[in-house]
């Protein structure tokens, strides 16, 4: 039965590739590895709990604080979280700044806005969640770019 499956073309898994591509993920802080091999396809994913985040955070600041230099721009990143006026991603996912590739962006910096107004889109799972202006002011800073993948509670726009 074996040489049957074989030679109507069922993919043989090769598991050490799939172990490698794996230790891959992890070694290059990867979500997803595809390889294709003719017909063949091997995709590889790992999931990242919201859990995980808070932890590799936290091991980062003791290997950036032996150098002076290294610890400003560490600063001047925190500041913007800690703004009054910084929205927050309520969710892991992808930014996309407009409706569809190529649109107009929702909004941009300087940009006068209404409390409910869609700011950009956070796509998780294939469903398109919009983030909205919580209050109305002017989008002061846009701290993504279009198709950036973001982690839970990242800083995303400041509103004042």
């Amino acid at each position: 039965m074996t040489d049957k499956t074989e030679a109507e073309g069922a993919m043989r898994v090769d598991t050490d590739l799939v172990r490698r591509l794996a230790e891959m993920l992890s070694e290059n802080d990867l979500t997803e590895i595809e390889v294709e091999d003719g017909e063949r396809k091997i995709v590889v994913k790992r999931k990242i709990s919201a859990a995980a985040a808070p932890m590799m955070m936290q091991a980062a600041p003791p290997m950036a604080a032996p150098a002076a230099a290294a610890a400003a721009p560490a600063a001047d990143a925190a500041s913007p979280a800690a703004h009054p006026g910084v929205i927050k991603s309520p969710m892991v996912g992808t930014v996309f700044l407009a409706g569809e590739p190529g649109a107009k962006p929702f909004v941009t910096a300087g940009q006068k806005v209404n409390a409910g107004d869609t700011l950009l889109i956070v796509e998780a799972m294939k469903v398109m969640n919009p983030i909205v202006a919580p209050k109305a002011g002017t989008v002061s800073q846009m701290l993504v770019q279009d198709a950036q993948p973001v982690e839970f509670d990242q800083p995303l726009v400041i509103v004042e």
